[in-house]
């Protein structure tokens, strides 16, 4: 982690600051700003980690993270994939302080780290904010929630094909793209094992429903996939 906050542009303060202009004073958000600090995160770097008190939130301003949870059996799993801009880690701030979850980083990420103390004084006095933290706080478990609900009642290849078009529509929103993740995270994601997400990967390859070399995938068939999805 790297603090370069001098070398940052406005662009990337007006971005935080769209989020909260509409609920706090001028004078509120440059408290806020002020007292932030600005970080670079490395592929693989812990932004925030499970079991931890909270002391600040991230918001990133590039690059792409994962929500991963390690339960009492040490098994992890992913619960869900965020990009910039995004605020991370608000859930945490209505529950003991405590990290519930890890977040990581899945390529070099650049962002802020926001006090959450300076952030609880601005709360305390102004409900709009607080009301916007929720529902950014909401969105994020309501992503992670969707995905698990969804994917609990399907087969291996509808879970599969499933993330397939969440990472398709929602994270890369492209038919095309390069995958960020590992075959073993993946496999994390889906709740499956890495030899499964192989196969599957490698059946769908030969249906001509995607095309995959190496991280490269290309979603040539969308409605098949989309069918496999819902009967799977």
């Amino acid at each position: 982690m790297e603090n370069n906050k001098e070398n940052k542009l406005d662009s990337d303060k007006n971005l935080l600051k769209l989020l909260s202009s509409q609920y706090i004073t001028e004078d509120e958000f440059e408290q806020l700003y002020d007292s932030s600090v600005i970080i670079q995160f490395k592929k693989g770097e812990v932004l925030l980690k499970q079991g931890l008190k909270t002391t600040h939130l991230v918001f990133i301003t590039k690059g792409m993270v994962k929500f991963n949870y390690q339960d009492n059996s040490g098994k992890n799993l992913i619960l869900t994939i965020a990009k910039a801009p995004s605020i991370l880690g608000g859930a945490n701030i209505f529950y003991d302080n405590i990290n519930i979850f890890s977040i990581t980083a899945i390529e070099d990420c650049e962002g802020y780290l926001i006090d959450v103390e300076k952030l609880k004084n601005i709360v305390i006095n102004n409900s709009n904010f607080t009301l916007k933290l929720l529902e950014l706080v909401s969105g994020m478990f309501k992503t992670s929630v969707f995905n698990f609900i969804s994917l609990a009642h399907k087969q291996v290849t509808g879970r599969i094909a499933e993330i397939l078009l969440y990472l398709s529509r929602s994270i890369y929103e492209s038919d095309k793209f390069t995958l960020n993740l590992s075959r073993q995270e993946f496999a994390e994601f889906v709740g499956c094992s890495k030899e499964n997400v192989i196969n599957t990967l490698r059946k769908f390859h030969n249906e001509g429903i995607i095309e995959v070399t190496g991280k490269h995938i290309i979603i040539n068939d969308p409605e098949k996939l989309n069918k496999i999805s819902k009967v799977g």
